[in-house]
């Protein structure tokens, strides 16, 4: 079993858990490749590798024939993965603070997780990612996003006013601060806190949520994934935000812009003790009573 491991900061209470997780892929001779900038940091935090450990880059990384990648961190960190990840190599996100959609594997699991790896105790979730067309070719080839796929308004205090057609058809001009395309992934994220609905992960589906709506009465509205949404904007600036997940591009109200299903997914992977239902719970608290 070959495993890329990829991570950025974590507070110095994790060092056990990460070191633990270190010490079992050595112990069971598993080939292992650590970021390098992650290496370097994890190191000058007092943690010992083995002889099996190997570095890797972002150039590097696409050369590596990898059963798994492990995201050490929460879920943006799993979202830093997307520009660098190879195609079909399954992530496992352990999460090394507190809440994480993605990131659901806790630092207390880890040696059980591999050892579920190891015996194939795991199943592969697809999850649908979202594309940008643009005739400026914003992101260049990372124009593609497992979240989100969201509009937003730059300097001025006022509000823009973003026109939607869906399939060619019109659905409706909003006058808002912005505007979220929600992958299911996703309408945990930035839509949730919105006012937008939660969808389970292989829905097919796209949620159109609008930020901070002059209109009251507007609403979040779902759409198939196979729908061509079609994105224009207008207001009193020249200059507005197009992000995709945590990267940004300012772009011109001239530009027209397109957001599609990708051709390209992220295999996330799910042991036994994990589901969606079971991680909403315990992300958002459903059912605990407050009153004591």
């Amino acid at each position: 079993m070959r495993i890329a491991i990829y991570g950025r900061e974590f507070k110095d209470d994790f060092i056990p858990f990460f070191q633990l997780l270190i010490d079992e892929l050595d112990r069971l001779e598993v080939d292992y490749y650590v970021y390098s900038k992650f290496h370097k940091n994890v190191k000058g935090k007092g943690i010992t590798f083995g002889k099996k450990v190997k570095e890797y880059t972002r150039a590097t990384y696409p050369k590596l024939k990898l059963d798994f990648l492990f995201s050490i961190g929460g879920d943006g960190t799993i979202l830093d993965t997307l520009t660098s990840i190879k195609k079909g190599i399954p992530v496992v996100g352990v999460n090394s603070g507190r809440l994480g959609f993605l990131s659901n594997t806790a630092k207390t699991e880890i040696k059980q997780v591999i050892r579920h790896l190891m015996d194939g105790d795991y199943r592969i979730e697809e999850r649908t990612m979202l594309n940008l067309d643009t005739k400026a070719k914003l992101f260049g080839k990372y124009n593609f996003a497992l979240n989100e796929f969201t509009v937003h308004k730059k300097d001025s205090s006022s509000m823009i006013t973003i026109h939607v057609f869906v399939n060619g058809l019109f659905l409706n001009s909003y006058w808002a601060d912005g505007l979220i395309i929600a992958t299911p992934t996703g309408s945990t994220a930035y839509s949730l806190s919105c006012g937008g609905p939660i969808v389970m992960p292989n829905s097919d589906n796209f949620v159109i949520t609008p930020i901070a709506p002059h209109n009251l009465n507007i609403r979040p509205i779902i759409v198939s994934d196979d729908s061509e949404i079609e994105i224009r904007v207008e207001g009193r600036e020249e200059k507005f935000l197009a992000t995709l997940d945590s990267r940004s591009e300012e772009i011109s109200t001239k530009n027209t812009l397109i957001v599609s299903k990708s051709d390209l997914k992220i295999n996330l992977v799910q042991f036994p003790n994990q589901n969606f239902f079971k991680t909403i719970r315990n992300k958002l608290y459903w059912g605990l009573d407050k009153r004591n």
